[in-house]
């Protein structure tokens, strides 16, 4: 059974909880617990405040039915997220869309949350941005100047002032977006941008080091109540973040090879529907099967298939969520000729069929 919830703040969803809730690793009078509603399943949020630009956030939940959410970002804030149970970090700026997600049945969710609020979060913003390559880091401003020209529709001088612009909520930015409807994020990118932009999900997310594991088990054990415990956690969220950033290691690459790998994902964003087989496609950027495979494997974590097939995927969730096409239509403009392929594929991955994916979506636009 799928309940579709329409969230605003988590605390249209959740209920109060207590800090002396046993589920708890550790809490105080200053943390604010809400906890899962029996109908829905079990669990809880714990957030503990440690400055006014900085809060650290623990869930874990597990829902007893499938949830649909249509949760708009929090537009103000930039979120490293730590997944013990799936062993990888990722890192998420909010900018105030829409965002249609799917939450499974009867599977544990538990995270470790570092919530980063002006003036802190530009400063790790940054942070992040040097850190990935060169092809990269052009994708990703390239990609904020289109959110922040939607959001103000405006120019911006120098990166620093358009995410103090973003972040900061200005009165003029406010008024701005007044009159707009709440968008999701493929909405708002044109085909080529929003196509290449997959590659930031992969420059966004980690595997984590022995180093992070630790640091995790520490916040989650942590012995200290009132000052000191806010103080020592404070350090060791700082520590956790600093471990992210410190992982995100440039491939290992020289400059031919990593641009022979670009490439080879060039091509295969822009011919889907007919890809060249692998040896083909190392033919036409100038190297040879293992070398690409290999790099593929440094710069993407998987195949130059499986970067192909995240990208059909990832372009038939914006085809069923801003065009009217039917699902058939809609697999075979990303290259599958098996609808029941597609279907399974699509559900893996984004959590919902095809069809109930896009009626969910129209649902919501209507």
């Amino acid at each position: 059974m799928t309940t579709r919830q329409v969230l605003h703040h988590w605390e249209d969803w959740l209920l109060p909880g207590s800090q002396s809730d046993s589920r708890l690793f550790h809490a105080d009078v200053s943390d604010q617990i809400l906890v899962y509603p029996t109908h829905l399943g079990c669990g809880y949020r714990q957030k503990i405040p440690l400055r006014d630009d900085l809060a650290l956030v623990i869930l874990d939940y597990t829902l007893s039915q499938e949830v649909v959410t249509h949760l708009p970002d929090a537009g103000d804030c930039l979120k490293f997220e730590f997944r013990p149970d799936a062993g990888y970090s990722s890192f998420l700026p909010k900018f105030g869309l829409q965002n249609l997600g799917v939450t499974p049945a009867h599977r544990r969710t538990f995270e470790v949350e570092v919530i980063f609020k002006l003036p802190s979060l530009v400063t790790y913003f940054q942070s992040f941005m040097e850190r990935l390559p060169p092809q990269t880091r052009g994708l990703a401003e390239r990609t904020l100047l289109a959110l922040y020209r939607y959001r103000t529709g405006g120019a911006f001088s120098t990166m620093t002032g358009m995410l103090h612009r973003m972040f900061a909520r200005a009165k003029e930015c406010d008024r701005a977006m007044a009159h707009y409807a709440p968008v999701n994020f493929e909405q708002i990118l044109t085909d080529d941008l929003y196509a290449e932009a997959i590659d930031l999900l992969y420059a966004t997310r980690n595997t984590h080091t022995w180093a992070i594991k630790q640091v995790i088990g520490q916040i989650l054990s942590c012995p200290y109540q009132g000052t000191i415990r806010r103080t020592y956690l404070e350090r060791k969220t700082l520590e956790l973040v600093s471990l992210h950033l410190e992982a995100m290691v440039q491939p290992r690459l020289n400059e031919a090879d990593l641009n022979s790998v670009y490439q080879a994902a060039a091509i295969l964003r822009k011919q889907l529907v007919n890809p060249p087989t692998v040896e083909i496609l190392a033919h036409q950027v100038h190297t040879n099967r293992l070398k690409l495979n290999r790099g593929f494997h440094q710069v993407y974590g998987t195949t130059p298939y499986g970067y192909l097939k995240d990208c059909r995927l990832n372009k038939a969730r914006r085809l069923l969520l801003t065009s009217e096409l039917s699902v058939a239509k809609v697999a075979a403009a990303v290259g599958y000729t098996c609808r029941s392929k597609f279907a399974t594929a699509f559900r893996k991955q984004m959590g919902l069929n095809p069809k109930a994916f896009q009626m969910q979506a129209w649902r919501l636009a209507s």
